[in-house]
């Protein structure tokens, strides 16, 4: 079986990120690497909330972009919580969903929102907790993550609701992260 790279692509740019993230802060603090790493885990199955409610797979890098510079924007600021945004943008989109309808159906959007819920308590607990209990929860939540990336790419029911390539490298980012706060800090 030969392994076609410009298919795999995302694969490839996940492992170069991870490399370049992990290399970068091994020398964190254990409690900042868990807070930032916990501060970030919601922001992926909102992605998948508002992308599914979009029903464009194809907006799913550019929403990625946003996210990206709304959680980094909102991180150096004091006066509003990027969690709470991110709740309330959530809400917004679930609220939207319940009055227009979904174009995944009602089903997969409740499948997004369960899914963003529990992986935002487990974002939640990791930061109340202390950092070496905090590591694992937020460890479970990218593991977790990276599961339900790639139950995006494989179940029928959930594909076309995240662009595949952004499934595919979501994955492996997420069980790299999760690998690298359980077995190298």
């Amino acid at each position: 079986m030969k392994f076609d790279l410009a298919r795999r692509w995302p694969t490839a740019l996940a492992l170069l990120l991870a490399a370049g993230v992990i290399a970068s802060g091994s020398g964190d603090d254990l409690g900042d690497a868990v807070s930032g790493y916990a501060d970030a885990l919601p922001l992926l199955p909102l992605l998948y909330v508002v992308v599914a409610q979009l029903g464009r797979p194809r907006v799913t890098w550019p929403v990625l972009g946003a996210g990206v510079v709304l959680l980094f924007g909102l991180g150096a600021q004091d006066a509003v919580p990027a969690g709470g945004v991110m709740i309330v943008v959530a809400l917004g989109v679930l609220l939207w969903g319940m009055l227009r309808g979904s174009p995944h159906g009602g089903t997969v959007l409740g499948v997004q929102v369960a899914g963003a819920v529990a992986f935002g308590v487990l974002a939640v607990a990791g930061l109340v907790v202390d950092a070496d209990l905090g590591r694992y929860l937020v460890a479970a939540g990218w593991f977790g993550h990276g599961v339900w990336d790639l139950a995006h790419l494989r179940l029928a029911r959930l594909k076309g609701v995240v662009a595949p390539s952004f499934a595919e490298w979501c994955a492996v980012v997420d069980i790299a992260v999760a690998v690298e706060l359980l077995f190298l800090r």
